[in-house]
């Protein structure tokens, strides 16, 4: 059987080798899934060569008619098979190659003549990176509309539980008083953070265009063949307004083939998002814990073996999505280091990863904002978990209190012994710390009755400036930017 053979099977089973998102539960049936997918895709290189043709006539370097017939084929989304596209693609290495033959055919069926200007002047990079850019504003247009959801359920939850008490835990133990509202209230400043870094990454994306080899000389040669005349120096400079113009990108200030910054702004913000939504999941698998039980999310998800389980699925899958994506920003932040004026590899490389990193962020914001809408606090539960340790909690507060009537070293040589027997006997912090005060420090005793070391010692009254940094984060808003030309797209 010759090496072909195998290939030539393979390509005939493609419709049970497609990637259905069988093993992404994260972001399977999400919106980002459909916006990043390979018809996507294919609409992005057509919108992308249309919008290039379109340009080119804007400045009279094509006929209006050509830019009419180029768009109209293109704007046929569906004719393309993308499966076809991406065996013909194998041997030029990409898929904008058979795309372009294909459109170039269906603009010659509307007009002969207008399909001397498919494609013309650019390179595939260019196509490609253009198409790209769109379909990440594209996608990031619904990521962003969960981000600013997540927040807004998160804003409530953090006003209604502005003054809840509850365990802060430090290295996994229990540390001093805090409340719910304002873990909730640094959830959504986390939360907001990442949707003003992407949305600041999203307007900033830029269209591609520089030719063979970033130059646009292309360009000025066409132009010099129609008008038998050199063209002016800044032709490609305003081609290049003329395209971002046409496909509602930024327009860069150099080709970017080698200078992948747009890529690493894009995966920088992608990882945070993640790393952002993960910390919400982070806490919320801990406080839903059995023995914890201080959240539980709206509709946890079944086991399919214990009927009494109900997981928290939304979570579990936003965790998932977090330890995943900084790994695919590594590959991005890779392809950084790009030889010459166009790489081999490095740019290739890029494909898959963006678009994973992409559907794993957006599947998360999804469930983050599923999650953040049905999450159930359980104040009693925080309550009686605050109380678990009779009061050493709030050994920080008596150290301050008692330092100040018996010296720092001998409050806290005190209360450490005193700590210590509250734990092992199981017995409450302030009737340890007053009898060991009538024995050891009567004239201090006096200052600190029952009552007083009662009050003391209640977790709840230690809370220091929680409620009014809650009202702080809350006054706090997204920052909001001119519409993109895309969110109408």
């Amino acid at each position: 059987m010759s090496s072909a053979e195998p290939r030539a099977e393979a390509a005939a089973a493609a419709p049970d080798a497609a990637d259905t998102g069988l093993l992404a539960p994260a972001w399977a049936g999400s919106a980002v899934e459909a916006a990043t997918g390979d018809a996507a895709y294919v609409r992005a290189l057509l919108d992308a060569e249309a919008a290039l043709t379109r340009a080119q006539a804007a400045l009279g370097l094509a006929p209006a008619e050509a830019a009419e017939a180029v768009t109209a084929a293109a704007s046929d989304h569906v004719r393309h098979d993308a499966r076809a596209l991406a065996l013909r693609a194998r041997s030029g290495g990409n898929p904008v190659i058979p795309l372009v033959a294909d459109l170039t055919s269906a603009v010659a069926g509307r007009d002969a003549a207008a399909a001397a200007y498919v494609h013309r002047g650019a390179t595939s990079q260019d196509i490609l990176d253009t198409a790209t850019m769109l379909v990440c504003v594209r996608a990031l247009e619904a990521v962003l509309a969960d981000l600013d959801a997540t927040a807004a359920a998160l804003d409530r939850l953090a006003a209604a539980h502005r003054d809840t008490p509850m365990a802060g835990r430090t290295l996994t133990q229990h540390a001093v008083p805090t409340t719910f509202g304002l873990k909730a209230a640094g959830w959504r400043s986390l939360v907001l953070d990442a949707r003003d870094r992407l949305a600041a990454v999203r307007d900033a994306l830029p269209v591609q265009l520089g030719g063979a080899a970033g130059t646009l000389a292309a360009f000025h040669a066409y132009a010099e063949a129609g008008a038998g005349q050199a063209a002016a120096d800044d032709l490609g400079l305003r081609l290049l307004a003329a395209y971002a113009e046409e496909t509602g990108l930024a327009e860069p200030d150099l080709p970017w083939h080698a200078l992948r910054t747009p890529v690493a702004d894009l995966a920088g913000a992608l990882a945070h998002t993640a790393g952002a939504l993960g910390k919400v999941a982070a806490d919320v698998l801990v406080l839903s814990r059995t023995e914890t039980g201080e959240l539980a999310e709206g509709s946890g998800g079944g086991s399919s073996a214990m009927p009494h389980k109900a997981n928290p699925v939304r979570a579990t899958l936003i965790a998932a999505a977090a330890r995943q994506v900084p790994a695919l920003a590594g590959v991005l932040y890779g392809a950084l280091a790009a030889e010459d004026e166009r790489p081999a590899g490095a740019w290739h490389a890029e494909w898959q990863p963006l678009r994973d990193a992409l559907r794993l962020v957006g599947g998360a914001a999804g469930n983050a904002a599923e999650l953040a809408a049905g999450l159930r606090a359980h104040p009693r539960r925080m309550r009686a978990n605050l109380a678990a340790t009779g009061g050493l909690v709030v050994t920080e507060r008596l150290a301050a209190v008692l330092g100040a009537v018996l010296g720092r070293g001998t409050a806290k040589g005190l209360l450490t012994e005193v700590a210590r027997r509250a734990a092992a006997d199981g017995t409450g912090l302030d009737e340890e710390l007053g009898r060991e005060l009538r024995a050891a420090h009567p004239a201090a005793a006096a200052a600190f009755p029952a009552e007083r070391l009662r009050e003391l010692a209640d977790p709840a009254a230690y809370l220091g400036a929680a409620g009014a940094l809650v009202d702080r984060a809350l006054r706090r808003t997204a920052r909001r930017t001119a519409q993109n030309p895309q969110e109408s797209a």
